[in-house]
């Protein structure tokens, strides 16, 4: 678990550096190591707890910068359609898993590995958004894994799921990837990298971040309402 951590602090603190490094190291095969990443992330309900912890709105920010770099170490025209097809696929292996066993999976009881709290939370979410939430999703980590799967638990149509998904992925990928390789050209954004990587990170968990403060500010309220009731 440590060198998992380390490895991610390496990554905010210089992607660039990272990225660059595995380039070296395994050349070409870089696409199929970032393919998978996001298969992963977007594709393995059953490994949510540790999917969870890969940068994937920070990791195509920083490909698109260093796509943009002049080393040309990565191809923009090869990353994006690629890691569209990661993201795509990934969504519908989560799908057939929903569709297939999420009855079963939502009766298990809470493990090490497993939080019925995380389905609830992607059930309201779909409830809320409904098919939009497949593209919402796409930026809010542990979510976009967990949607597909709940539209396939609920049995949306097919067609319709991967409609929604296509556009997610479109956004998603080509959006933020684009975003990195237009301010990539910008020294100034290339020399504060790890500072926008950390800023990402923020706004990606942005609404978990909020839904955590205004639980523990209504808890807080709770507790004060039933001090206040049992001194009277």
């Amino acid at each position: 678990m440590q060198e998992i951590f380390d490895a991610i602090t390496g990554f905010v603190s210089r992607p660039d550096k990272v990225i660059k490094h595995l380039f070296d190291e395994y050349g070409n095969w870089i696409y199929l190591l970032l393919f998978l990443q996001i298969f992963a992330e977007t594709g393995l309900i059953f490994l949510i707890f540790f999917t969870a912890f890969l940068p994937g709105d920070a990791l195509l920010f920083a490909l698109g910068m260093i796509a943009a770099s002049k080393d040309n170490s990565l191809q923009i025209e090869i990353l994006i359609p690629l890691l569209m097809l990661g993201a795509l696929l990934g969504d519908n292996l989560n799908y057939l898993v929903g569709r297939r066993f999420g009855k079963w999976i939502l009766q298990k009881e809470d493990s090490r590995f497993y939080k019925k709290k995380y389905l609830k939370r992607a059930m309201r979410i779909f409830k809320k958004n409904g098919r939009n939430a497949i593209i919402i999703a796409r930026f809010t980590p542990v979510i976009r894994t967990l949607i597909p799967f709940v539209c396939g638990t609920l049995h949306l149509k097919y067609r319709v799921f991967l409609l929604y998904s296509f556009i997610g992925a479109t956004v998603w990928v080509g959006g933020i990837t684009l975003i990195g390789y237009f301010l990539g050209q910008f020294s100034f954004v290339e020399q504060n990298l790890g500072k926008f990587i950390i800023l990402i990170i923020v706004l990606a968990n942005l609404p978990t971040i909020t839904k955590i403060i205004k639980t523990r500010i209504e808890r807080v309220k709770k507790i004060k309402r039933i001090k206040e009731f049992r001194n009277r």
